[in-house]
């Protein structure tokens, strides 16, 4: 084969797999936003179904609380109490003018992604995963915003 057909050969191959891979991050972007989405908008709703849809089993969620004697403590909540939470309408109360719901990827790497969701009263940092072929919110670090 001629160095010139080569060349060509290699870079419609190149095309073809740089395609292919934009599509999967499109794809992944799409859905890692939808889980994002499912957990705050699902809180805000009461919607149990959202929230359980959007986490692992196995969810940590943390918060590092600052006690009165300049000790910190970390407040832990696990996928059931925060589907219990959600379930029992604890996000309703804020007013729809408050559900502040502003999301940003800030990685994807294989089947790993972070993300921040900028609340009503708080920011998470959530860790994301490909689990069983769907998006899942593994781990969250949060914090309240300042009043």
């Amino acid at each position: 084969m001629k160095p010139l057909r080569i060349v060509s050969v290699v870079s419609i191959l190149l095309f073809v797999v740089s395609q292919q891979s934009n599509a999967q991050s499109s794809a992944d972007s799409a859905a890692i936003r939808a889980t994002a989405l499912d957990y705050i908008e699902g809180w805000y709703e009461g919607n149990s179904e959202r929230m359980e849809r959007a986490l692992h089993p196995e969810l940590a969620k943390r918060i590092v609380n600052s006690n009165p004697n300049g000790r910190n403590s970390l407040g832990q909540q696990g996928a059931l109490t925060l589907i219990n939470s959600t379930k029992s309408g604890g996000g309703k109360n804020t007013p729809a003018a408050d559900q502040r719901k502003d999301i940003k990827i800030l990685d994807i790497f294989g089947n790993t992604a972070s993300v921040r969701v900028d609340a009503s009263s708080w920011v998470d940092y959530m860790h994301v995963a490909k689990w069983n072929g769907r998006w899942v919110i593994v781990n969250v670090l949060w914090e309240l915003r300042p009043q």
